[in-house]
């Protein structure tokens, strides 16, 4: 007799956070083609070239991780789910992850050249820090053998930190009153980031709390290690984008910022002295998610809801035509 297979039962949630995760995420649900990134052609044309490579190549590095976790990242945390519904929310975050990664694709075609966009992908197939990371969280994900929790590990280092790098350049922007519309599309980025770390982040803390005390020392031991080696890697990639601005320090105190959230994520003690303080107050300023004030014909904002629906009525067919006269009393 071969296996049963079991229907996902909404009804019967063993983990509430499950079904909270999945609301939180739907109600969450955007496409980047209801951003107008056009309108932010004039501010594209205020910037001189090397500011303007700097925007291309921080979105490429970006397209690159984006596309890493949604080709392999959530294939490999689906290995190793403790509920039907979990498997259920991170086939959601896949998708999400998805869209991350074509949202850049639709600031390059409306910023960008064609051979501009050729030479941000050939950068970002080929730089060597930025490979560096993609491929040692690839290496993770992969392998059949590593401590499924060490996944969810490198999951959230990517989400919580290696991201924000690239962040900080539309933020900054944002803060400064330019490229809205673009900062439009990353904070709605940021938003679902900050679910899906947090939940998978919960998800490594429920099976950390059942290894041993020696299993927990050595996990928490490999975990450090691999967030000094990302950090040390973002440091020179930081170098390479940032130098030629000026914003190198200023960036690199975000990144420390963010890599003690993604560790506070997975239940561990803060890395890094950096606090929210020390950021900069403009980047902070422009990471806020609260709603933006969009007209409904030009633009959703990053507080769009689905609409309400109700059930179509026999009248509801009947456009143009002539009322039937209602009986009389």
């Amino acid at each position: 007799m071969t296996e049963r297979y079991d229907a996902i039962n909404w009804n019967a949630v063993s983990d509430a956070i499950d079904k909270a995760t999945w609301e939180k995420l739907t109600e969450q649900f955007w496409l980047d083609t209801r951003i107008p990134v056009s309108n932010d052609l004039d501010d594209w044309r205020t910037l001189d070239d090397t500011h303007q490579w700097l925007v291309g190549h921080v979105f490429g590095g970006l397209t690159l991780l984006d596309t890493l976790q949604s080709q392999d990242g959530l294939a490999a945390l689906r290995q190793d789910v403790r509920t039907p519904h979990e498997t259920a929310v991170l086939n959601n975050i896949q998708f999400m992850e998805s869209v991350h990664a074509k949202s850049y694709s639709t600031i390059f075609s409306t910023l960008n050249t064609p051979d501009q966009i050729n030479e941000i992908f050939d950068w970002s197939d080929t730089e060597e820090y930025l490979q560096n990371k993609a491929s040692w969280i690839y290496d993770i994900y992969r392998d059949t053998t590593v401590d499924p929790l060490k996944k969810k590990v490198a999951n959230v280092f990517l989400e919580t930190c290696l991201f924000y790098s690239g962040f900080y350049t539309p933020l900054f922007y944002l803060g400064n009153n330019k490229l809205a519309n673009v900062a439009e599309i990353i904070k709605l980025i940021l938003r679902d980031e900050s679910v899906h770390g947090t939940y998978i982040g919960y998800k490594f803390q429920l099976g950390f709390n059942q290894l041993s005390k020696n299993e927990q020392d050595s996990m928490r031991d490999w975990l450090y290690d691999f967030m000094y080696k990302l950090y040390a890697n973002e440091e020179k990639y930081t170098h390479l984008l940032y130098d030629q601005v000026g914003w190198t320090e200023d960036v690199l105190t975000f990144v420390r910022y963010n890599a003690n959230k993604a560790l506070m994520n997975l239940g561990q003690s803060a890395l890094f002295p950096d606090t929210e303080a020390d950021v900069n107050p403009i980047v902070m300023n422009g990471i806020s998610t609260s709603t933006a004030n969009h007209d409904f014909f030009s633009q959703v904002g990053n507080g769009y809801r689905l609409g309400q629906v109700e059930a179509m009525k026999d009248d509801d067919y009947s456009v143009g035509a002539p009322k039937e006269p209602k009986p009389k009393d």
